[in-house]
C-alpha cells in the first residue's frame, strides 16, 4: 500500500496484529464454543445477489479470501444460508483436522477437501453454493503470475477451471467484524458478468482484483501473515527475505 505513510502502515500493522489475536479466540469459539456462540450477531448484506445468481438453477461459487474472522463468521452465516466450503486438510495434524472439520460441518452443509474435485462438482450440481478462496499460495504449478495488491504473485487458476466445468456463476463474498466490534458482517456482491474469459491470465487478474476490493474495505482484518508473495518472480526483489533481514539487523544492532 504505497499510498500510505510509514506511520499509517505501522498503525495498520498493529491493528492487524490485534485482529490476529482476536482470530485465535474466534477459532476457539467456533471449534469448542457452546450454543451461545450461535447467538452472536451476524448481519448478511446483499443476500439478493446470491438469490439472483441461483434463480435459474445454475451452480454458484462463492469467491472470497482469508479474512481473519472467517472461522467464526462462516458457521454463523451457515445458520442463514446453505453453503459448503473448500478447505486444505491438515494432514500433518490429524487431530486438529478432525476438530476443524467437525466444527465446519456443524452449521455448514459440508467441508470439502480442495483436491476432492468430484465432491466439489457434485455439491455444486446439487444447487449448494461452495465457498472458494483464491488468495492462497499453492506453488507455481497450475498458477499464473498476476498482480495482487500491486505485487506480482503466483495465482491459482482453479476458479477458472471449476467455473468452466460446471457453468457456475461466481458471487463474491466478504467477511468482516462490524464497526462496533460485537458481531460480524457478511457481504455478497453481484455475480461476475462474463467470467470466465478465454484467458487464464485475465481471469486471475480479475479474481485478484475482486479479493483485493474486499481487503481494502477493512485492510486490518486480512490474513496478512500468509506468505502470499513467497514465490520468486523473475526481476522482482525477494519480498520476505528483505523484510526479515531488515528486522534481524535492527534487533541485532540493539535498535
Amino acid at each position: 500500500m504505497p499510498e500510505l505513510t510509514p506511520n499509517q502502515r505501522e498503525s495498520l500493522m498493529r491493528r492487524n496484529l490485534q485482529y490476529m489475536g482476536r482470530a485465535g479466540a474466534e477459532t476457539a469459539l467456533a471449534w469448542f464454543g457452546g450454543k451461545g456462540v450461535d447467538e452472536i450477531p451476524c448481519r448478511v448484506i446483499g443476500i439478493e445477489h446470491l438469490q439472483a445468481a441461483q434463480a435459474d438453477g445454475r451452480p454458484v461459487i462463492l469467491l472470497s479470501g482469508h479474512f481473519l474472522c472467517v472461522e467464526l463468521a462462516a458457521p454463523l452465516i451457515g445458520q442463514q444460508v446453505d453453503m459448503a466450503v473448500i478447505y486444505k486438510p491438515l494432514r500433518k495434524k490429524p487431530l486438529m483436522d478432525r476438530i476443524m472439520l467437525r466444527s465446519r460441518q456443524r452449521t455448514l452443509v459440508d467441508a470439502l477437501p480442495r483436491n476432492d474435485l468430484r465432491g466439489i462438482i457434485r455439491t455444486l450440481k446439487k444447487g449448494i453454493p461452495v465457498w472458494y478462496a483464491g488468495d492462497q499460495h499453492y506453488g507455481i504449478k497450475n498458477s499464473v503470475i498476476a498482480p495482487f495488491m500491486g505485487v506480482p504473485a503466483a495465482t491459482v487458476t482453479g476458479l477458472t477451471r471449476l467455473t468452466r466445468m460446471t457453468k457456475a456463476r461466481v458471487v463474491p463474498i466478504f467477511f468482516h467484524v462490524n464497526s462496533a466490534g460485537d458481531g460480524y458482517e457478511v457481504t455478497f456482491e453481484p455475480a461476475l458478468q462474463g467470467f470466465p474469459t478465454r484467458s487464464d491470465q485475465l481471469d486471475a487478474q480479475w479474481m485478484n482484483g475482486v479479493i483485493e476490493r474486499g481487503i481494502r474495505a477493512n485492510p486490518d482484518q486480512y490474513f496478512w501473515v500468509h506468505r502470499r508473495f513467497k514465490h520468486p518472480i523473475p526481476g522482482s526483489r525477494p519480498y520476505y527475505q528483505n523484510w526479515l533481514q531488515k528486522h534481524y539487523n535492527r534487533i541485532k544492532g540493539g535498535s
